[in-house]
């Protein structure tokens, strides 16, 4: 007798507003609801990108315990309203944002000078009060990155005097949690449904971060299959010649050097298929790309050094 697992179905959307929003998976075989569903929700919380503020300068202020004359808020304060403001970057390089405020006013997030690349999608919240002739010269570093980093990560190496640097929580999740319960498939009722609730902040909709972490796993997954058949032979200076890996630069394709979907999707859309391809370009010819910055350039570098494979010398 033929033996086979039944396939799940497509994610099917129950409630979807805003950044709420449900999703169900009906006909997973017994027991993979909670394998999926936990794997999916830890990969939505750790994987998918975000920007926050790092790095915040104010004038006549020199770290976050000091007091500002005229504002009713403590910079302390008003550096965790900064932190509620919900950021979208355009690429990976960080950007710096503005903001100048004086006299007897509210100051919300509206009030920054933004560049091009950089967007708020909760304007109106709430920065600081200030009163009298306060006078508040603000700026701030926006970056793009994953999960939580401390400061200390953040900031290798020393920051300026009066530059007060911060926590980074990247994630653009508030909440998610999945249910498990049983359904029918044929004579069975043992099967799984899994339903997922996503919240997110606004900078990303929850189908979207559905859809990411199912990619997400996916291209892992791809590229643990299989078995290495032999290790990269080293010479005696520690490099590994051309052609010592497991497989020619040739052979393996995009997809299997562990980078991000928006990396390979901006590889693949400029009609590089494979690592051999990738070694053929340069970091300049690649920084034209749309989307690939330094740490896009730094993060395919150490993708194609797994392979015994370097980008082109300028």
């Amino acid at each position: 007798m033929e033996y086979h697992i039944t396939l799940p179905s497509k994610p099917r959307i129950i409630f979807e507003e805003d950044v709420q929003g449900i999703y169900e998976i009906d006909s997973l075989y017994p027991g993979y609801g909670h394998t999926l569903g936990n794997s999916l929700r830890r990969i939505i919380l750790s994987s998918l990108p975000g920007a926050t503020v790092t790095q915040v300068k104010i004038e006549g202020v020199p770290h976050e315990f000091a007091a500002m004359d005229g504002m009713r808020e403590t910079v302390m304060e008003l550096l965790l309203n900064l932190k509620r403001i919900h950021f979208v970057l355009h690429g990976d390089e960080p950007q710096t944002i503005v903001l100048m405020a004086k006299g007897t006013r509210e100051v919300t997030a509206k009030d920054f000078d933004l560049p091009s690349q950089v967007e708020i999608k909760n304007p109106d919240q709430h920065i600081c009060s200030l009163s009298g002739k306060a006078l508040l010269e603000l700026e701030a570093t926006i970056e793009r990155g994953l999960g939580y980093v401390a400061r200390e990560a953040l900031t290798k190496d020393k920051v300026d005097i009066g530059t007060i640097a911060l926590d980074a929580t990247f994630t653009p999740i508030r909440r998610v949690n999945y249910e498990v319960e049983n359904m029918r498939v044929g004579d069975r009722t043992d099967f799984n449904r899994l339903r997922i609730l996503i919240e997110t902040n606004g900078t990303i909709a929850p189908r979207e971060a559905l859809e990411k972490s199912i990619e997400t796993m996916i291209h892992q997954l791809s590229a643990v299959i299989g078995f290495q058949e032999s290790a990269p032979v080293e010479t005696s200076d520690g490099s590994v010649p051309a052609g010592g890996g497991s497989a020619s630069g040739g052979k393996i394709k995009i997809a299997d050097l562990g980078l991000s979907p928006r990396i390979i999707s901006a590889l693949e859309d400029a009609g590089i298929k494979s690592a051999a391809g990738l070694a053929r370009k340069s970091a300049s010819a690649l920084k034209e790309l749309d989307g690939i910055g330094e740490k896009t350039i730094e993060e395919i570098a150490e993708a194609l050094a797994g392979y015994g494979l370097t980008l082109k010398n300028e």
